[in-house]
């Protein structure tokens, strides 16, 4: 069963997440900072991150690079309630699958986190919403 990760400074928000994640039947930890996550010994596991933009410490565009540098390479979704075109693009351009604003969309956003981890499915182009 694949591991949908989930980082996001907002408890209700990373709630609402795990709940959506784990109706798909996939697992979901959950994370109150990048930090966290980058500290939990999960990454190798995980087979999509889904990540707030904004949040305390670093922010996800902060931990999409870490990852990066780091030779991570999993699929990441960002989740915002504050969108903002040039950090959109550069999440997108730096590889994430995703990007979408909050309250999700969860039909889109199903379908993204589908996208994420069937790994032939991959090679298509971002979702958005």
């Amino acid at each position: 069963m694949p591991t949908i990760s989930i980082v996001d400074d907002d408890v209700w928000a990373r709630d609402g997440i795990r709940d959506l994640i784990e109706s798909l039947g996939y697992n979901a930890p959950m994370f109150a900072s990048a930090e966290e996550f980058l500290e939990s010994g999960i990454i190798t596991d995980t087979s999509c991150l889904i990540t707030d933009l904004q949040m305390q410490g670093l922010s996800g565009l902060d931990l999409q690079r870490q990852l990066l540098d780091q030779g991570h390479s999993v699929p990441i979704i960002f989740v915002t309630a504050y969108p903002d075109d040039v950090r959109r693009e550069q999440a997108l351009n730096a590889g994430a699958i995703g990007f979408f604003t909050k309250p999700l969309d969860h039909r889109s956003f199903i379908d993204c986190v589908t996208f994420a981890v069937d790994p032939g499915h991959r090679n298509g182009a971002p979702r958005t919403a």
